[in-house]
């Protein structure tokens, strides 16, 4: 069987099948130890139609907004660094929360996080989104200070200083 797309399969000791369409456009499947090619490729032939429109759309987004280069990255971490650390010393003291420390990082995953220890980390990539935006993330990561989990109590953390937050999250997704 052939299909449209290449693809790299990650054997793990995991129980069943899954198929990820990576940011550079590349298809993942992650299969549990020993398994057959042709169960993988009857499970691709499956999703087939789901891969190739999301490779589609990874594509396009990429030429949308191609890689920073070297030169740009460094300019979006100085603007991360003026920007950022003001933003968390102003949402902490309206929140009552004092973080550990501020670090700008070039995660490509994720646009923030809470360390155990209420280290705070954001990525430089968040200077390519508005600043409602990433007040958002601030916020949200701060939020993991009192609340380490997403559950009501969290959210209501947020709404209460930014009860627009939900109109905030979809800038960061579209």
């Amino acid at each position: 069987m052939t299909l449209p797309f290449a693809y790299t399969v990650k054997y793990s000791a995991r129980r069943t099948l899954a198929v990820q369409v990576t940011p550079d456009a590349a298809v993942l499947v992650r299969a549990p130890l020993r398994t057959e090619r042709a169960r993988i490729e009857r499970f691709l032939s499956e999703h087939a139609a789901w891969i190739e429109k999301n490779l589609l759309k990874m594509r396009e987004k990429r030429a949308k907004y191609p890689e920073p280069t070297d030169t740009e990255q460094a300019e979006m971490r100085r603007r991360a660094e003026e920007y950022i650390p003001p933003r968390v010393a102003l949402y902490a003291e309206k929140m009552g929360l004092s973080p550990s420390g501020v670090r700008i990082t070039a995660a490509r995953r994720r646009f923030g996080s809470c360390s155990p220890k209420n280290s705070l980390c954001f990525s430089l990539f968040l200077m390519r989104y508005p600043a409602a935006a990433i007040d958002y993330v601030v916020v949200h990561e701060l939020a993991h200070i009192r609340h380490r989990n997403h559950g009501s109590d969290f959210y209501c953390e947020i709404a209460r200083i930014l009860p627009d937050y939900r109109a905030r999250e979809r800038l960061l997704r579209d």
